[in-house]
């Protein structure tokens, strides 16, 4: 995460991801002022600052009781697929270089339900340009529904 994308991170939001994600926060720690979420299998994970849930089922219990728009998907990459049905919004960081990777994002491009709703212009972090896009559902009413 580049510092301008942590300056532009919401500071009062509700952090869901994995584990191996909320590790490799900066000194693997939960991100401080959010209510932070980690979606494990291991049932014996504890983590100061961290709530713990071991299914989706738990997850979206649990997430009922935020607003949508505090609730963010931080990866990594099955939890982003895991949770993606259930987003109407997606804010993605596109890098402008191909890593050699073995886990990806799910490429909104080309999936008919998502378009592009806002572009910052490119950014430079060193020698890495990058742009933050916005993705919007095309079909919410169709493919949407926050289980009660």
């Amino acid at each position: 995460m580049t510092r301008r994308k942590r300056r532009n991170f919401p500071s009062t939001t509700t952090e869901n991801g994995g584990r191996k994600t909320m590790e490799s926060l900066p000194g693997g720690q939960a991100l401080p002022g959010r209510t932070n979420v980690v979606l494990t299998r291991n049932r014996d994970y504890k983590k100061k600052g961290v709530t713990a849930v071991h299914g989706m089922d738990e997850a979206l219990s649990f997430l009922k009781q935020f607003p949508d728009d505090d609730i963010y998907i931080i990866g990594g990459e099955e939890i982003y697929r895991q949770f993606l049905p259930y987003c109407r919004t997606a804010h993605v960081t596109r890098i402008d270089y191909a890593y050699e990777a073995d886990t990806h994002f799910p490429d909104l491009d080309q999936d008919p339900d998502w378009q592009v709703t806002a572009e910052s212009d490119e950014q430079t972090y060193f020698s890495l340009c990058y742009e933050f896009c916005r993705y919007d559902r095309k079909m919410e009413e169709k493919t949407y529904e926050k289980k009660e």
